[in-house]
């Protein structure tokens, strides 16, 4: 542990981090209306899922969250000790996340996502720019967890079948979706005043456009992908979500990927990390005295 940490340990740092990765989890979930995703209209393409199973699953991850990031704060550094306890954390925060929902996978790629950006924001939290704090945690995930189970996944199984880079990629990458895409959408339309629920909407849409969504690729293969990138992009040259013409287009391409059973699942994920970057590089960190 660093000397630093020692005599300046942020107090309520921890339970500040876990909040604001819970909160970005449930402001996803509720976010409406969202192309083939659970909100609160319904389930989306999903048959196993809906709104307070989502919840539930994102409060549920609340404790590992903390702990990954009082584990950070008392290593100081990036290396392997700590990507192995983030790596053990994470894997019984699914357990736990698991037992809540049934056996149902809700919330498994965002735990890799959002327990990254937590610990990298403990490691240094008073340096939380969006490109600092993604860096930290690519620098994370390039590490090998040596005790990480190798199952043959969803994303793993359409990583050899499509030659495409799945969740461990983006976080390992820095998070491009977000820093490129989602991000400067988030704030453009902020700033054109399309209001916060608007924006986030189209912070998905900008995620959707360049993703190779996994999720997507699983259950719809190809055509599926190109559906939701297309038709995303197609909302967004129409006005965005704030649009009238560009919610006829949001419309129909919600009807377009329920119809091919193509939830964007990995969107949903990085726009749960778009938030969480966005709040933490806001100065969220730093509210309420957390430290």
């Amino acid at each position: 542990m660093h000397a630093f940490n020692l005599q300046s340990r942020p107090q309520g740092l921890a339970d500040r981090l876990a909040d604001l990765a819970v909160d970005a989890l449930i402001d996803e979930a509720d976010l409406s209306p969202k192309p083939a995703l659970v909100d609160r209209r319904g389930n989306g393409a999903h048959s196993d899922l809906h709104l307070g199973l989502m919840h539930a699953s994102a409060l549920s991850l609340w404790p590992a969250f903390k702990e990954m990031a009082e584990v950070a704060l008392e290593s100081g550094v990036v290396g392997l000790p700590l990507r192995e306890a983030l790596g053990r954390i994470g894997r019984e925060g699914e357990q736990a996340m698991l037992a809540t929902t049934g056996g149902v996978n809700t919330h498994r790629g965002a735990i890799w996502a959002l327990g990254l950006l937590v610990a990298a924001t403990a490691l240094e939290p008073r340096s939380t720019g969006a490109g600092k704090v993604a860096l930290r945690a690519a620098r994370l995930a390039l590490l090998e967890d040596r005790y990480a189970p190798r199952p043959l996944s969803h994303g793993a199984q359409v990583a050899l079948r499509y030659g495409v880079r799945g969740a461990r990629e983006q976080a390992q990458q820095g998070f491009p979706a977000v820093l490129q895409l989602g991000l400067p959408q988030l704030k453009r339309s902020r700033a054109q005043g399309h209001g916060e629920q608007n924006a986030r909407l189209d912070a998905l849409l900008a995620i959707m456009t360049g993703l190779a969504d996994t999720c997507v690729l699983y259950r719809a293969g190809e055509t599926g992908l190109r559906a939701m990138q297309e038709g995303a992009q197609a909302v967004l040259d129409a006005g965005g979500s704030a649009s009238l013409a560009g919610r006829r287009r949001l419309h129909e391409l919600d009807q377009c990927l329920v119809a091919l059973n193509a939830s964007p699942g990995g969107a949903a994920d990085l726009l749960a990390a778009c938030l969480l970057i966005d709040r933490i590089a806001s100065g969220a960190v730093l509210i309420q005295g957390a430290v």
